[in-house]
């Protein structure tokens, strides 16, 4: 199974959050750090902002922050509100099959559990997982959405 685009940057926007911790986030910042068009990231943020994983923030000040703490979003909640399609093989989709194996193939039912065993694991992991444990992220990230300090050169410290 390969996750889309849309899942891989709702992590990265989930993270960059994370690392701000209460602050506001920008749209406009995260673009910029992530090299991702501002509409490609509110399309993302629709479907975390109706599941309650972000919360926006309108105004002149505006901006979006997780709307629960990053240790009780789970990675697995965050694929089910991004990925549209689960179906690993034809026969997931009964309507549509078209194999006459449906009724008594045991690939269905392998297949299922794989999937249930890739979505168990992502529970175990929370967005506080990804960012909070290296500060290299956190920095990293903070230091791209704060620009290089005055007159330093690019590439060196």
């Amino acid at each position: 199974m390969k996750l889309t685009k849309q899942t891989d940057y709702a992590f990265r926007i989930l993270m960059f959050c994370a690392a701000g911790g209460d602050r506001l986030s920008r749209v406009a910042d995260i673009s910029r750090v992530y090299g991702a068009s501002e509409p490609f990231l509110f399309k993302i943020l629709h479907p975390l902002v109706e599941g309650g994983v972000v919360q926006t923030v309108r105004g002149r000040n505006g901006g979006i922050r997780l709307a629960r703490p990053a240790s009780e979003i789970t990675l697995a909640e965050v694929v089910r509100l991004t990925e549209d399609n689960f179906t690993m093989a034809e026969c997931f989709d009964l309507d549509d099959a078209d194999c006459p194996l449906i009724e008594n193939c045991r690939l269905t039912a392998a297949l299922r559990e794989a999937l249930d065993a890739f979505l168990a694991v992502l529970e175990k992991y929370t967005v506080d997982d990804l960012a909070r444990p290296s500060a290299a992220v956190i920095n990293l990230l903070s230091m791209i959405e704060a620009g290089p300090p005055t007159g330093a050169k690019p590439g060196r410290a």
